[in-house]
């Protein structure tokens, strides 16, 4: 087989450097690839691509469309590779890609003929779309988009004088949820439903209201109806779950309600013979961690029924079968990331592992893949080893990676190994799952410092997956160990609750047993043990050094440490309420502060740096604020790094990456 021009960059790489090899260094996370949003045509003989790159003198994430055979043949750039793109779909007849792209300065749609070579720009938006889909006869696209919500003032201004020089007028809100993380302040908009001809001309607007349409719609077989997930209730503000799946349809407008229940329905997906909706959902009980199921109904709304009865794993993802007799979905199971189908009696069968790899910063898990009629699908592969890469497979026969985009950097760039561990907690046994990297030449007759690193979420889960800060710490010679406690994802619905307003709490004890059991191996150096971890990873290490002292220093990354504060101040109030806790702030503030790590400052003596993204409406930088302040208050040596241009999504910036992980590294080398 033809190997991509990938593998050609690393053997002139590894050429040029004659043979020697090094660790990674900050400065590498410029120079990592991973491939995104893969689309595999109808035919299932080509895969369009997103190839996602670092722009080193702008800081900035890059993304060009490619292609390439499922064989991994001819593979190529779609566009000039300074052209950005994104969101490749194919047409129905598997001629054409449609995708979205912000060359001209803002978001438009194009279509691309890949015979011919040429394309066309149907419309002129003034509001980016998102979401884009053919329709399944091929003339129209569907999309959402931000429509303004015109409210009139209540409070009448007087007008100031001609040529005077006022300041701004104030700005009003009256929304719940008025902020939102990496998107600061919400304008007065809504996420609506359009459709337009491919030829071009005016869209037209399908859905109205003060309410929002979700991304994640399909089209009826016929061309005729869209289905989408939406809560329109008056009430919808104060029920952020409670969605229900609703027939548009295109000739009329009319929008006709399937589903009524407390809890989500969502991701509808029609049957190829246009008879069945399968949908996600599950009926709310207001836990902290539920898991979506996979449900069908008929396309009316009647007979509706649960087909992944048994199954204890959040199914995501949902595509159907060509032959209307089962669904693709993938699925998080212990910390790794598959792809399965399952038929219309909920028998689960794995086709493909190692799914992942869109997190280069941390271990998290997510993916993507699609399938084509024949059966055989493309997703993003990846292992300890690499970000995500291009893989195919088909039921019956075995995966193959296609790419190796990060060829060239890891030709002569060692990484740490990583060994899987599983270990009993000490407060009641549980089994907890984890993974040890070791520094690069890792000798098991030295002793080594540990670092633990603490997952956020905390209904999340690290796994068998590449990471970037990972690597960096094992290259700066750490052992590092990351586990994923009591009310991690991935291992089931009662193991995701042992922390339901609970956390943080046993969940302590999971962590500091994994310590224990790295240190049994006898490479660790037990007077040098480290602590960090970001948002929920941030609490526990809060939590740790409140109830310890064992470790030499910590950070705590962007945290809550007041959940009182934190409930008013974060971008969702109505889900943390209502999820996390028993009630409002002001009628179990007992609950409230039994868990916050504040109420243990008064024990930490372990030298703590905190660091929070400056625009973080997730976990607000008030939250790191308050706890330097009581550090700060009580003598402990403490730093405040406030990481510019960042919200909760440190990483989202390259240089923020190699940033933190550079400032953590430092504080850590204060305490030998």
């Amino acid at each position: 087989m033809q190997r991509t021009i990938f593998l050609f960059l690393a053997l002139v790489s590894a050429t040029l450097l004659s043979g020697q090899e090094q660790v990674l260094e900050p400065m590498d996370v410029f120079d990592l690839r991973y491939i995104s949003d893969p689309q595999i045509s109808p035919q299932g003989d080509q895969i369009a691509y997103l190839l996602n790159t670092k722009d080193v003198m702008n800081d900035a994430n890059r993304a060009s469309i490619w292609l390439t055979d499922v064989n991994g043949e001819n593979n190529f750039p779609l566009l000039d590779l300074d052209d950005s793109g994104r969101s490749p779909r194919w047409s129905p007849d598997g001629k054409k890609l449609l995708y979205l792209s912000s060359r001209s300065g803002s978001t438009q749609i194009y279509i691309h003929w890949l015979d011919e070579g040429k394309e066309i720009q149907p419309y002129h938006f003034t509001t980016s779309p998102s979401n884009v889909q053919w329709s399944p006869d091929g003339k129209q696209i569907a999309f959402t988009m931000r429509v303004p919500f015109q409210r009139e003032s209540w409070a009448k201004l007087p007008q100031k004088p001609k040529g005077a020089n006022w300041t701004a007028q104030p700005v009003l809100i009256e929304k719940l949820k008025f902020r939102a993380d990496g998107a600061g302040f919400i304008p007065d908009t809504y996420n609506h439903l359009f459709v337009m001809d491919v030829r071009g001309g005016q869209p037209r607007q399908l859905t109205k209201g003060e309410f929002n349409v979700s991304g994640d719609f399909a089209w009826s077989p016929d061309s005729k109806a869209i289905y989408v997930s939406a809560n329109h209730r008056s009430d919808w503000e104060y029920a952020p779950s409670n969605t229900e799946i609703h027939q548009v349809d295109l000739t009329t407008g009319a929008i006709n309600t399937l589903t009524d229940r407390l809890g989500p329905d969502s991701s509808p997906r029609v049957s190829p013979d246009g008879r069945q909706i399968a949908y996600l959902g599950y009926d709310d009980e207001y836990l902290g961690y539920q898991i979506a199921a996979l449900y069908m109904m008929n396309v009316d709304g009647s007979n509706q029924r649960l087909i992944s009865k048994g199954f204890d794993r959040q199914v995501s993802n949902i595509q159907w079968a060509s032959d209307g007799k089962g669904l693709y979905f993938q699925y998080d199971t212990e910390g790794h990331t598959r792809i399965a189908h399952i038929n219309l009696q909920g028998e689960v069968k794995d086709l493909a592992n190692n799914v992942g790899g869109l997190s280069l910063g941390r271990p998290y898990s997510g993916g993507d893949f699609t399938v084509a009629q024949n059966g055989r699908f493309t997703f993003t592969h990846s292992t300890p080893d690499h970000p995500a890469d291009l893989a195919v497979g088909q039921a019956g026969k075995p995966v193959q990676r296609l790419t190796e985009v990060n060829a060239g950097l890891f030709s002569h760039k060692k990484r740490g190994e990583v060994e899987e561990i599983w270990y009993e907690s000490s407060y009641d046994g549980q089994r907890i799952q984890g993974w040890i990297c070791k520094p690069p030449n890792f000798d098991p007759n030295k002793k080594y410092p540990l670092l633990l690193e603490i997952h956020g979420g905390p209904f999340a889960n690290y796994g068998d997956r590449f990471s970037m800060e990972v690597q960096l710490y094992a290259a700066a010679g750490y052992v590092v160990l990351y586990t994923n406690p009591r009310g991690s994802s991935s291992y089931g619905k009662e193991f995701g609750n042992l922390i339901h307003h609970n956390y943080p709490n046993q969940d302590y004890d999971d962590l500091i047993t994994g310590v224990d059991e790295v240190i049994k191996k006898g490479y660790i150096d037990e007077d040098r043990l480290y602590v960090t971890g970001g948002s929920g990873g941030g609490v526990l290490t809060a939590w740790i050094v409140g109830k310890t002292d064992r470790f030499r220093a910590a950070v705590v990354a962007k945290p809550v440490i007041n959940w009182y504060s934190f409930v008013l101040h974060a971008d969702n109030p109505a889900f943390f309420s209502k999820y996390w806790f028993p009630d409002y702030p002001w009628e179990a503030t007992e609950h409230y502060m039994k868990r916050s790590p504040i109420s243990l400052v008064g024990n930490v003596s372990t030298p703590t740096m905190l660091l929070t993204g400056e625009q973080d409406y997730r976990t607000p930088m008030s939250e790191t604020e308050q706890y330097y302040a009581a550090l700060k208050l009580r003598k402990v040596e403490t730093a405040l790094v406030r990481i510019q241009d960042s919200g909760h999504g440190i990483a989202n910036k390259p240089s923020n990456l190699l940033n933190k992980v550079s400032y953590i590294l430092a504080w850590f080398e204060r305490y030998p």
